[in-house]
């Protein structure tokens, strides 16, 4: 991808994310924002706690530990004990949860590409500038 491109990408991301979240049902077939953003920090931290979650994402571990038994009961996420420290247990995404972020992430580059195919850099970069002050504004910036 081009530097402009990705620099869509990320912002399409996190406009993406604000879409989901807001949207009238707030979910789809059951998985909302915030167990896509839990399912991807999972896939890229290979393997988390839910008390690293809840750190890196700034929420009480009560908030983490529903959205986790969600995502467990729904086969997106496995939970297993630590061998080493039996008190600990790591989080991985199932190969559904792999799914859905992949999805995710597919819609968001086909998107791209054909956003980038329409417009000139110029106007893709102004689109940047403009989802990126939205976003600013609506003070959702995901890290």
């Amino acid at each position: 991808m081009k530097p402009i491109e990705k620099q869509f990408f990320n912002t399409f991301t996190d406009f993406q994310c604000l879409i989901l979240a807001h949207m009238n049902r707030g979910d789809i077939n059951g998985v909302t924002a915030a167990h896509y953003n839990i399912i991807e920090f999972i896939l890229r931290k290979k393997m988390t706690t839910g008390r690293e979650i809840s750190i890196a994402f700034n929420v009480s571990q009560a908030a983490i530990s529903k959205q986790l038994k969600f995502l467990i009961n729904h086969d997106l996420v496995i939970q297993k004990q630590d061998k080493a420290d039996r008190r600990k247990f790591n989080l991985s995404a199932t190969e559904k949860g792999k799914f859905i972020v992949e999805n995710s992430e597919t819609f968001r580059k086909n998107m791209t590409r054909q956003v980038s195919s329409i417009l000139s850099r110029n106007e893709l970069e102004q689109l940047n500038v403009l989802l990126d002050k939205i976003l600013n504004s609506l003070n959702f910036k995901p890290e």
